[in-house]
């Protein structure tokens, strides 16, 4: 069982600039293109390897307590797609969180097929590599998935690797254990791919005002 203080409702006075909290985080803020995913994924005859190019926004949000619990972190859009085509071929949106005080992070993620996860890790403020992951029946960092996909295609596991690279790129090694009618092992759903920055992070909104507020007025 965790450390957890007595007092559970004081709250501690949250910075408005997220962007300076974010720890590991830091390094994720902004817009980001990749294209030169692969996701392996399964079908009725075998593993498919599947080329996809992905954007992904990671914008500042304003700081979070629970009580004691102070926690900064990014609001994502994830939207993925193959190769000259339009329509997505996955879509996801959730948060990744930083709590400065034990160096947990957290990720929550949601996708349109009827699933929800969060996953977490731990890592130092100036970490350049992190994994998180989330296990399915866990009461803390667990796995929910709609009817037909906990039947057909169980999900056990969910992992993520990020590395932060030298040239301010960022990429990841994403796990999915699924488990899958008719066949004798779990199948790991595997996806990957590397991010280049394509616009700079837009401050929270409380530090977007601040930052207005103290900012020298105009004179006729």
């Amino acid at each position: 069982m965790a450390d957890f203080p007595q007092d559970i409702y004081t709250e501690p006075e949250p910075s408005v600039d997220t962007l300076a909290n974010l720890g590991p985080l830091r390094a994720l803020a902004g817009t980001w293109v990749g294209e030169s995913g692969l996701d392996v994924n399964p079908k009725a005859d075998g593993p498919e390897h599947q080329a996809f190019i992905e954007r992904i926004d990671l914008q500042p949000i304003d700081a979070q307590t629970n009580g004691p619990q102070l926690l900064y972190g990014l609001r994502y859009h994830t939207r993925i797609v193959k190769p000259d085509e339009v329509e997505a071929f996955h879509d996801q949106v959730g948060y990744w969180l930083w709590e400065p005080a034990t160096g947990v992070l957290l990720q929550t993620l949601s996708i349109p097929r009827g699933q929800t996860a969060m996953a977490m890790g731990q890592a130092r403020a100036d970490a350049t590599s992190f994994r998180l992951e989330a296990l399915r029946g866990s009461m803390t960092n667990g796995i929910l998935s709609g009817p037909f996909l906990e039947h057909a295609f169980r999900t056990e596991r969910y992992a993520i690797a990020v590395t932060v690279h030298p040239d301010g790129s960022w990429s990841y090694e994403q796990e999915t254990t699924l488990v899958i009618p008719g066949q004798s092992r779990p199948f790991a759903h595997t996806d990957r791919n590397t991010l280049r920055k394509v616009a700079e992070p837009t401050p929270n909104p409380t530090a977007l005002a601040a930052a207005r507020a103290q900012a020298p007025k105009e004179t006729a």
